[in-house]
Formats: structure tokens, C-alpha cells, sequence
């Protein structure tokens, strides 16, 4: 089979590549352990003068154009690691944009850089480090030229400077943090700048507009980096965690302290094992809540550290994202909002050759009816060439019963971003079966997409096929028994002309989602139309939006209590108007609103926004709300969501935040406040507080009568012999 892909693969790439070089950088050594870098943002090591100097070139809105934005860099190595210097000249540094120093924190209104690892050598797979001009880190995992996930946190250092000029940056990545093989002397790498106020990237590698930064064939070459010190690939990691419960209305009170140990050792030059003995999660941030209408469940992120490090090996499918996640971590350790406990849990990943290996197993406490259960999950991946990658996935365990469950599913994803010279060209396909305890039905499932993603034109078709028994118990599957296709296609000019120059990118865009039962009957579809859509060149966004929808519903739909919508075919149109200032600004704001039919009768969504940072980033705060109005022959509703959002910060290494949220369909307030302080990369110390109030007067003034309250703390600190 495998010389099968290989030769049709070969067939496909004469008609659409074409080769080119990739440019290269030269790390200089520091060989001796007296020549220490201070991080702090300065680059006045004499060592930073005799590294060899690259210029970043802009990408867009022009490539290659010139810019008064003038971006170096340098790269140094030592045996513990990379040191990465930026120098951002800015003509008017007074206007560099910072929004927040909270870690993880949304910086696409910060003047940032970042830059991209590819440590194995796939092309695929790699690491993303950025920071803003405020010395704020955000990282995260990348799984392909379109999966970035920022929920995993690296131990890495950062700090900038301003002055006169501009600012710089200097980071520091341990080697140590990194999965690699040491056998390589060359990894990939880009670098990148963003000028918030101006829209403008500047760029390294590819510094064209169909290329992105997360699209690992595209980067450059970082070379001489033999001798990194693995150290014996051995860490641990203590945690000591506390905690502090209290049920109001039932005067409950219990109090716990836990103690945990991350164990992670080497299994090859590329495979790393970790033991987690008593996993903790008492600093996970409180999700954000959403309103429902629809008649399916709602996909909620992962934000658990220890299901997070290496979650980009255990990605399944092009383009499935919400259809369909076989393997959902989230299934673990949580049951209907409530916490199982788990005992223990263990990693393996990395590579072997070609192959890249994750595999997940955990042992999860019971709670009431549902028993103790030791689950697991595999994924391989094998790369036949740079463009073509074969997969496996499998699961095993049901998380909230003892009856078996199971899924086993294969991949395969053809990328090349010189399509027809330098465009970006994806086609993946997808298969799978579910096994176990299961209810009477089709237990299989399979797709296709194929997706044109470039800057002119971004043009996606896609097939999926759910049995109605397709029902892994590791996985999250909101429409089985049906059959989804997608088109899309945007079309996306940048005007050249004078007088339109304040648009910086207009967006004409049209979408066709059908859905069909296994049958061949249709039970919705959507045909989206961006007739008015455009950003301008400070980064102010306009849109407007007709969506003619169709649903058939062949059970009672209770959309929210007391208003139940009956069986019936249901067609309206609804439109939207979209209004939001550009991110840079120092005050935001944004409104939203979705109006028009509604299942035979009126609904109109409104969803509001403003903000307010301080100049150095060091405040910010942010409200919004989200009021939903229906009009149905079947009753009338008003949906409320309200959230408040506070960040304060004495620095990047110790940041307040807090959140409020109030939704009225279950008249629960809910507040986390946390804080977080980092003194050193390797020890995090975290104290959160949460606690919730019920309204219990569903009309008249607002009164608050104490629910839940848990007081949480964590201390954890990574020790690397």
C-alpha cells in the first residue's frame, strides 16, 4: 500500500510543485559555559555583536515593499539551549500597541514577534513561541499548516526593552523544553513581526501572502545546532495543591491537600514517557459560557496542562474540527460538569524514524454510578514523503460506564504549499469504525475535503458520513446518523487603486452547508453570503450578512424551558450587521447583530463589547453581553449573557485576573479571580478563587443568594538533572 500512495503522490506533484530555496541561518556557538546571556530584553552581550544578522521583510499588505518597520535578528546556541535577538525599529514608538501581559492572552491587536520550530524535520509539526513589546508569552503546538492550539504551556524565557527607537526582544528556549532529535544539525525555523497599528507583517521565510506562519514546509533553515545538551532527559515535577469547598444552601464544608509528581523520562532519541501520579488541576481558568439554541451540544476547549503537552500528535482528519473529534479529552476526568478525580496518568510521544507516535492512558476514579475506568488512546502517523502523511487512531474505554467502547479510524493528508507555484493545496481523507456496547445502527464513518486556503482565493469542499452508531465514548459527535457536505469559496482583493486605500482587504464570500439523514433526506441546510465584508488598513472591521436557513425537526425541539418548538420543515432567512473597531486601539468596541426569521416566527441576537487597556498594558478591562430576543408562536424568551473581564498586572510574571459571567436561563453568577506569578520559568505558583450565586427571582431586581465557593492553590516547580 505504501508504494501505492508513493506513486500516486509522484503523479500529482510534476503537474503542481515546483522547488525552491529555502534560506538558511547560522547559529553561533557559545562553547563555553562563562559566556552567559541575561535575558533581559538588552542584547549588549558581547557575544549578540558576533552573531551573524538576518533582515525580516515585509509580507504583507505588500511583499517584499519597502518599510521603515526595519526588523533584525540573531540566533545564538549554547549547550542549554537557543537565544533568539530581535531589533524592531518604529519610527513613532510611542504608538507600539500592548493590550496584555497575561500569559496565552489574545495579541492580535500587540505590535508582537514570534517565531516557529520545526524540531523533528516533518514539515508538519512543530512549536510556536511569541511575545508581545510588553514581554507577554503566548506558545503553543502546531499539528499543520491550519491547527495552532495555544493551550499548551512551554518552561521558556522572554523579556523586551523600549526605547527611542523601537524595541527589542530577547527569548530564551531551553533545550530541554523542546522534543528534537539530536542527530539533526538543521531545524526549521521563521521568524516573524506584526505591527499592530499599521496591519503589517514583516517575515523571515516565504514572505508571501498565501503563506502563514504555522505552515512548517514553508520555513527557513536554522543550522549548527549540534552539541544541545538533552541533559539525561529526565525532569520531575512536584505539585502541591489545596483546596477548600463550601455548598451554601447545604452548609457542606470539605477541604483537601494533594500531592502530585510528574515524572518524564527518555525512551529513545526522539520518544519521551510521562507519569503523572495524582494529576491536579486546581489553576485550570473557569470556561466562558455560550448560549444554546441550537439543538446540539456545544464544544467547550481543553485547558488541562497535562492533557495538553503533545495534544497536536493525537490531531484526526482534515477539516473535521467540531463534526467530529474521535478522541476528546475532555470525555476524561469530568462527567456532566462534575470532576473525576484521576489517579493517574501516562504519556508516551515523540518520534521513531518516520513515524510519530502518541499515545494517552489514564486511570480515572469513580464517582456515583460511574466506576473507576482505566481508558486509553493511540495515534501514529507515518510520513511516506514530505507531502504525503498516513494515520491511525484508537480508543479504548467508556469514561462514564463499564460497558466497552472503542474507535479505530485511519487518515491520510496530502499537502504542498507550491501548488501551481506557491499556493497552498490540501486534501485529506478520513475513515473509522466504532466498537463496543453500542445501539443497533451504522457504527462507520468516513469523509473527504479538499481546500484551496491562499490569499486571493480560499476555496473549501468537504463530505462526511456519521453512522447513527457511530458513538465513541472518548469522543464528541453532536449530529450522528447523518451526512454533512460543505462548499465555500471566498474571494479576497486587496484594492490597488488610491482612492480605496484605507481598505485594507475586502472579503466576498459564500458558503452551502447541507445536511442529510443517512437516508438521503435533508434535515437542514445554510447557504451563508458575505455580500459586504471589509477590514481596513488600521484594522476596523464592517460586515454584512444574509443566510437563508432550512430545518426539519422530527422531534419536539424545547429551545429554551416552557418554549417547546414542534415537528414541522421550518425555512427563514436571517442577516446579520458587524461592527468592530480595529484591536490595536487602546478603547474597543463591537456590536453585533443577527436578526430576521425563526422557526415561524422572530429572533433577534445581540451581542455588544467594549474595552478599555492602559497604555503599558498593565490594565485591562473588557464587558460584554450577549441579549437574544424571540418572538415564536410558541412563546416568547429573553436569553442574557453578561461577562465582565479584568486583567491586572505588575509585570508578565505576576498577573490578577478575574472574570464575572451571568446567564439567565439558569440565573447563575459566577466569578473567578486567579492569580499567577511565575519568579522563575520552572516554578509556578497559582491561588484561584470561585464561587457562584443564584438569582432566584426570574422577574424584579437582581437578588444574589450564595451557592458554591472553592478556594484552590498550586505550587509547581520542574526540577531537570
Amino acid at each position: 500500500m505504501g508504494s501505492l500512495l508513493r506513486s500516486a503522490s509522484l503523479m500529482i506533484l510534476p503537474a503542481l510543485l515546483w522547488g525552491g530555496d529555502r534560506p538558511s541561518l547560522s547559529a553561533t556557538r557559545l562553547d563555553t559555559w562563562d559566556q552567559v546571556i541575561h535575558v533581559d530584553g538588552r542584547l549588549d552581550e558581547a557575544a549578540w555583536a558576533q552573531a551573524p544578522v538576518v533582515s525580516l521583510t515585509q509580507q504583507a499588505p505588500q511583499p517584499s515593499g519597502a518599510t521603515p518597520f526595519t526588523t533584525t535578528a540573531r540566533v545564538l546556541v549554547a549547550p542549554e539551549g537557543l537565544y533568539v535577538g530581535l531589533r524592531c525599529a518604529d519610527p513613532e514608538p510611542r504608538r507600539i500597541a500592548i493590550h496584555s501581559l497575561l500569559r496565552d492572552a489574545d495579541m492580535g491587536g500587540d505590535d508582537t514577534v514570534a517565531l516557529v520550530l520545526d524540531t523533528s524535520g516533518d514539515g508538519r509539526t512543530g512549536y510556536l513561541f511569541r511575545i508581545n513589546a510588553g514581554g507577554a508569552r503566548q506558545d503553543g503546538l502546531i499539528s499543520g499548516p491550519e491547527s495552532l492550539s495555544l493551550d499548551w504551556d512551554g518552561i521558556w524565557e522572554a523579556a523586551t526593552t523600549r526605547d527611542a527607537g523601537g524595541w527589542t526582544a530577547e527569548l530564551f528556549i531551553p533545550s530541554r523544553t523542546l522534543r528534537f532529535n539530536p542527530a539533526k544539525d538543521a531545524w526549521g525555523l521563521n521568524l516573524e513581526r506584526f505591527v499592530a497599528r499599521e496591519q503589517l507583517t514583516l517575515r523571515w521565510a516565504s514572505p508571501t501572502l498565501d503563506a502563514k506562519l504555522e505552515d512548517m514546509s514553508r520555513n527557513g533553515l536554522l543550522v549548527g545546532l549540534q552539541g544541545l545538551d538533552r541533559g539525561r532527559g529526565f525532569s520531575v515535577t512536584p505539585s502541591l495543591s489545596g483546596q477548600s469547598f463550601r455548598d451554601f444552601p447545604t452548609r457542606e464544608s470539605r477541604s483537601r491537600v494533594r500531592l502530585g509528581l510528574d515524572l518524564t523520562a527518555p525512551l529513545g532519541d526522539q520518544m519521551t514517557g510521562v507519569l503523572a501520579i495524582h494529576p491536579d488541576f486546581a489553576e485550570t481558568e473557569v470556561d466562558l459560557q455560550q448560549i444554546n439554541l441550537t439543538r446540539f451540544p456545544l464544544l467547550y476547549p481543553e485547558k488541562r496542562a497535562f492533557f495538553l503537552e503533545g495534544a497536536n500528535l493525537f490531531q484526526f482528519g482534515l477539516g473535521l474540527e467540531d463534526k467530529f473529534l474521535p478522541f476528546f479529552s475532555r470525555t476524561l476526568g469530568l462527567m456532566n460538569g462534575e470532576v473525576l478525580p484521576l489517579e493517574a496518568g501516562l504519556k508516551v510521544l515523540g518520534r521513531v524514524g518516520d513515524l510519530s507516535v502518541g499515545a494517552l492512558g489514564v486511570r480515572q476514579q469513580g464517582l456515583g454510578d460511574a466506576p473507576a475506568q482505566t481508558l486509553g488512546t493511540a495515534r501514529l502517523a507515518w510520513d511516506l514523503d514530505p507531502h504525503l502523511r498516513l494515520g491511525y487512531l484508537g480508543t479504548r474505554g467508556n469514561p462514564v460506564a463499564s460497558a466497552p467502547n472503542g474507535f479505530d479510524g485511519a487518515d491520510l493528508l496530502w499537502h504542498t504549499s507550491e501548488a501551481f507555484g506557491d499556493k497552498n493545496f490540501l486534501v485529506g481523507a478520513w475513515g473509522g469504525r466504532a466498537s463496543g456496547d453500542l445501539p443497533a445502527g451504522d457504527r462507520d464513518g468516513y469523509g473527504l475535503k479538499v481546500d484551496y486556503p491562499n490569499d486571493l482565493w480560499d476555496l473549501t469542499a468537504s463530505w462526511h458520513r456519521f453512522g447513527d452508531a457511530l458513538l465513541p465514548a472518548m469522543g464528541f459527535l453532536p449530529r450522528p446518523g447523518t451526512r454533512q457536505s460543505k462548499l465555500a469559496a471566498a474571494f479576497q482583493p486587496r484594492p490597488a487603486s488610491p482612492s480605496l486605500q484605507w481598505i485594507r482587504q475586502a472579503f466576498f464570500e459564500v458558503e452551502y452547508l447541507r445536511v442529510e439523514d443517512l437516508f438521503g433526506r435533508v434535515e437542514s441546510w445554510q447557504f451563508f453570503t458575505a455580500p459586504f465584508n471589509l477590514v481596513t488598513s488600521q484594522g476596523d472591521h464592517f460586515e454584512v450578512n444574509v443566510q437563508p436557513e432550512f430545518e426539519r425537526l422530527g422531534a419536539p425541539f424545547e429551545i429554551v424551558p416552557g418554549v417547546v418548538i414542534p415537528v414541522g420543515d421550518y425555512r427563514f432567512d436571517r442577516y446579520r450587521i458587524q461592527v468592530e473597531s480595529a484591536s490595536s486601539r487602546r478603547w474597543q468596541a463591537s456590536s453585533t447583530v443577527w436578526f430576521g426569521d425563526f422557526y415561524g416566527g422572530r429572533l433577534t441576537q445581540w451581542v455588544r463589547g467594549a474595552g478599555y487597556t492602559s497604555r503599558e498594558g498593565r490594565w485591562k478591562l473588557v464587558a460584554s453581553s450577549e441579549v437574544d430576543f424571540g418572538h415564536l408562536p410558541w412563546g416568547n424568551f429573553t436569553q442574557k449573557l453578561l461577562s465582565v473581564r479584568n486583567e491586572l498586572a505588575w509585570s508578565a510574571d505576576l498577573v490578577l485576573s478575574a472574570i464575572a459571567q451571568y446567564e439567565t436561563e439558569s440565573r447563575n453568577l459566577g466569578g473567578q479571580v486567579r492569580l499567577r506569578w511565575t519568579p522563575r520559568p520552572e516554578l509556578e505558583v497559582f491561588l484561584v478563587g470561585d464561587r457562584t450565586w443564584l438569582n432566584p427571582l426570574e422577574t424584579g431586581p437582581m437578588r444574589l443568594v450564595p451557592q458554591q465557593q472553592r478556594l484552590s492553590f498550586k505550587v509547581r516547580w520542574t526540577f531537570r538533572p
